[in-house]
C-alpha cells in the first residue's frame, strides 16, 4: 500500500524498519522532520531518541552507540554537517558503522533554507582530516530515499564504514507516494568487534589512536584497501535515454529530475541526448561513464552549486570530449529552459562552461 509521505519522514520510517533503534541529532531546517519523526516513533519500537546539545555532541553520541554494535543514525543539514566533520573522521578510523542524513541547504555560512548540492566536496572528498571516504548515496525520489536508507544500514555493517544519504532540501520536503516493501538485505557477520561486554572473551578496543608511525601506516594501508574494495564493488548509476545518445547530461537528486525533462525537450527537437545519473557520489560511478566515452560527443554536468561534481566528470572524460556545466546557487533551482539554452550555447555552440 502506498503512503503519501514527506521525504524526511520517509527516511526516518525506513531507518526504523531497517532496525535503527538509536537516533541522536539537533534540529536544523530543512532536515528537522527527521528528528521530529524519530521523537514520536522511537519509544514505541523500543528505541531511544535524544536531542543533543549540538551537532558536535550528536556525532560523538553516534560514535558511542555504534561502538557497542547498535544500528544508529543522525540527520542534519549543511551547517550542522560541517560541524560533524571531525567526528566523521573518527568514526571512519574506528570503523564504526553508522548512517548520516545530510539534507543540503544553501551556503556558505548560514546561507539560506533553499536547496543546494554544494556539500558535494565535503561528502565525497573526506571532509574531516586524514585519508578516508564515506559511502555516499544520492536518491532522486522519496521512494529511493526509502530504499537507499534501508540499504545504507546494511552497507555500513558490511563494510564497517559510515554511509551518508545526500539529499537536497527539495527532496527532504517533497511529498510523494511511497511503499515500504520487505527488505531482505545482505548476509552480515556478527559484530564480534563491538565493545558490547567482555564476559567470556577478551576486551575489544574501538579506537582510532595510534602513536607508532609504523602502526599508523599499516592501518591506513588497510583502510585504503577497503576503500578500493568499495570502489570496485559499489558503483551505482541509472541511465535515461542513453542508448542512442550523442550528448549526455550528468546530474543527481533534484537536478536529475529537472534534467530528465530537459532530455525530453531536446529529443523533441531531434537532438539525441541522454542522462547519466550517479546514485553513488562516492564511489563515483566512473565505470558506467567510461563505457560511454567513445559514444558521447559532449557532456554537461547540471548541479545546484558553482560546479563540484563536474570535476569528477572531467577526470573520467579525460579530455576526450568537451564537458560543459550549468548550475544555480543560493537555494535557486534551474528551469529546464535554462539548461536547454546552456547546453546549446556550450556544447552545440562549441564553448565549454
Amino acid at each position: 500500500m502506498a503512503l503519501l509521505m514527506k521525504g524526511n519522514e520517509a527516511i526516518a520510517e525506513a531507518a526504523i524498519q531497517a532496525g535503527c533503534r538509536l537516533f541522536y541529532g539537533y534540529p536544523i531546517t530543512p532536515s528537522t522532520e527527521i528528528p521530529e519523526y524519530m521523537a514520536k516513533k522511537m519509544k514505541a519500537v523500543g528505541g531511544t531518541y535524544l536531542q543533543a546539545e549540538s551537532e558536535v555532541a550528536a556525532i560523538y553520541m553516534v560514535y558511542g552507540a555504534g561502538a557497542v554494535g547498535e544500528r544508529v543514525m543522525t540527520g542534519t543539514s549543511s551547517p550542522g554537517f560541517s560541524l560533524m566533520q571531525e567526528g566523521l573522521s573518527f568514526l571512519f578510523a574506528a570503523e564504526i558503522p553508522c548512517v548520516i542524513i545530510d539534507v543540503m541547504r544553501g551556503g556558505p555560512g548560514l546561507g539560506g533554507l533553499g536547496p543546494t548540492q554544494a556539500d558535494y566536496f565535503q561528502l565525497t572528498k573526506g571532509g574531516g582530516h586524514g585519508d578516508y571516504h564515506a559511502i555516499v548515496l544520492a536518491p532522486f525520489s522519496v521512494q529511493e530515499m526509502v530504499d537507499l536508507t534501508k540499504e545504507a544500514f546494511d552497507l555500513a555493517d558490511y563494510y564497517r564504514n559510515l554511509v551518508i544519504i545526500a539529499v537536497d532540501g527539495i527532496l527532504g520536503q517533497m511529498m510523494e507516494p511511497v511503499e515500504f516493501p520487505p527488505y531482505e538485505g545482505r548476509k552480515l557477520e556478527p559484530k564480534t568487534w563491538a565493545a558490547s561486554g567482555a564476559e567470556g572473551r577478551s576486551k575489544n578496543n574501538v579506537i582510532s589512536y595510534y602513536l607508532t608511525p609504523e602502526i599508523g601506516e599499516k592501518e591506513n594501508s588497510r583502510w585504503g584497501a577497503k576503500m578500493l574494495r568499495i570502489k570496485e564493488s559499489e558503483q551505482r548509476f541509472v541511465e535515461y535515454r542513453m542508448d542512442d545518445a550523442e550528448y549526455a547530461f550528468v546530474a543527481f537528486g533534484t537536478c536529475a529530475r529537472i534534467t530528465e525533462t530537459v532530455v525530453d525537450m531536446l529529443r523533441e527537437e531531434g537532438i539525441n541526448v541522454g542522462l547519466y545519473r550517479p546514485i553513488t557520489l562516492w564511489p563515483f560511478p566512473e565505470k558506467g561513464l567510461s563505457a560511454r566515452i567513445n559514444q558521447i560527443k559532449g557532456w554537461m554536468s547540471v548541479e545546484l552549486s558553482a560546479g563540484q561534481m563536474v570535476d569528477d566528470v572531467k577526470l573520467v572524460v579525460n579530455g576526450k570530449a568537451p564537458v560543459g556545466f550549468y548550475g544555480r546557487q543560493g537555494g535557486m533551482t534551474p528551469e529546464p529552459e535554462e539548461v536547454v539554452a546552456a547546453f546549446k550555447a556550450q556544447l552545440l555552440g562549441g564553448v565549454q562552461g
